[in-house]
């Protein structure tokens, strides 16, 4: 067993020369330089507080990297302990000395991937996964037709099948192509501004209802919303399954559909708070791609999550203010994005009556793919964060991430939404 250091000292490493020639590997010693390993995280990880092992926390799981990194090997149980880490960062927020951990955990996973790929147990769902998410053509049908035969599943199957969101009377209107983008039929004919909104793999599928929301009230406010045309995934899939050079690949190739008309958008908005973290952390992602770092910042300049968007416009004309709302706030978002309470104030701007909830730091059990990849531990945190969330009887539970929707609602009793359908559903200024 690895012995873990717990005295408050930095993490001196010594690399071994076989890995400094990787990428990212003077980014990882200064991540480790600035541990002090005061445990702190432990208490905010999930797979500590449900597990109770050192090394399935961040520190542990910091020093098993800082192993990897000083002698280049690392055995099939210490990557099990790395993989069953949900990247949920809340130890990040809570970190007295700003460790970068999910940073760390990336170079290291991607260590692991190009120089110890024999040490994970073979596994073909994580490949089986990232082949078909992000072929709409693919997914969009497999999707449809698990959800036609769901109920005559057992239920542990059931519930890995995404449902899809019915598209609501108010959001049908159509979407039409112009010059290479999909444009919204905009409310107003005075357009003062237009934006950029990402479609994201898994949510134009699932839940078409986000988008269109986002529309919907963005057009009320003369905002104008385009999409892109063959946008591609944005590589945070393949980035948390290890995938590292396809990821860049989808990274490079998302970037360059971005750039192509930078100048004409006010913003590029992100709904999913999964992928918003991820893009904005593309010029960290490519620091050492010097053909692609100045057009990564470029565009990643203009990258907001809806919550930052909307937050400058007036949404309190809403009709339905007796409903009683828990918010559920994303990991991606409230540690990833380091906005833990934006949704909150803009809903309670709003008028949205929000009901006490308990344990806000702790993910949902969704991260992803995750919920495939270690269904137990996912079905457990599922079970206590929908707890948490219904301590006070709320009427319906709202959310900022396709993932988080799509798990939350599998268990829920009451319906569980993402924010932006709800503001549309009852805000009085849309035009039905």
């Amino acid at each position: 067993m690895l012995a873990v250091c717990t005295r408050g000292c930095s993490m001196q490493t010594i690399i071994h020369p076989d890995v400094q020639r990787l990428p990212h590997i003077d980014e990882a010693e200064k991540i480790l330089r600035n541990c002090v390993h005061c445990g702190f995280c432990n208490a905010v990880c999930p797979t500590y507080q449900l597990l109770g092992d050192e090394l399935d926390g961040p520190r542990g799981r910091i020093y098993l990297i800082k192993n990897l990194l000083e002698t280049n090997d690392i055995d099939g149980e210490s990557v099990e302990h790395l993989d069953r880490c949900l990247t949920c960062r809340a130890c990040e927020t809570t970190c007295p000395s700003g460790v970068q951990y999910g940073r760390l955990l990336d170079i290291g996973r991607e260590v692991i991937a190009t120089e110890h790929s024999s040490r994970r147990k073979p596994n073909p769902l994580p490949h089986l996964v990232r082949w078909v998410v992000p072929r709409s053509w693919l997914f969009d049908p497999l999707l449809r037709i698990g959800n036609v035969v769901r109920g005559f599943l057992p239920q542990v199957l059931s519930l890995k099948i995404p449902k899809i969101a019915a598209v609501n009377a108010h959001n049908k209107r159509s979407l039409k192509p112009e010059s290479g983008t999909l444009s919204y039929n905009v409310v107003s004919n005075v357009t003062q501004r237009k934006v950029l909104v990402l479609s994201g793999c898994v949510q134009k599928s699932a839940t078409p209802n986000v988008n269109r929301s986002l529309a919907s009230l963005l057009a009320s406010h003369d905002v104008a919303v385009e999409y892109l045309a063959n946008e591609g995934c944005c590589g945070a899939l393949d980035l948390h399954l290890s995938a590292h050079a396809k990821a860049k690949q989808r990274m490079r190739y998302l970037i360059d559909k971005m750039h192509e008309s930078l100048s004409d958008y006010d913003a590029i908005i992100s709904t999913a708070s999964g992928c918003g973290v991820t893009i904005k952390e593309y010029p960290t992602i490519l620091a050492d791609d010097a053909a692609y770092l100045k057009k990564a910042e470029e565009v990643c300049g203009k990258v907001v999550d809806a919550v930052e968007y909307l937050a400058q416009f007036d949404f309190s004309s809403l009709s339905a203010k007796a409903i009683r709302v828990a918010v559920h706030t994303p990991c991606s978002l409230q540690h990833g994005q380091k906005m833990p309470t934006s949704l909150e104030d803009i809903l309670n701007r709003a008028g949205v009556q929000l009901v006490a909830t308990g344990e806000k730091h702790l993910c949902c059990g969704s991260a992803g793919s995750y919920s495939l990849l270690q269904p137990s531990i996912a079905s457990a945190l599922t079970a206590r964060k929908l707890d948490n969330l219904q301590l006070d009887n709320p009427d319906v539970i709202v959310t900022a991430n396709v993932g988080c929707q799509m798990q939350l609602s599998a268990s829920a009793g009451i319906p569980v939404m993402h924010w932006l359908e709800f503001l549309a559903q009852h805000h009085d200024g849309l035009t039905k």
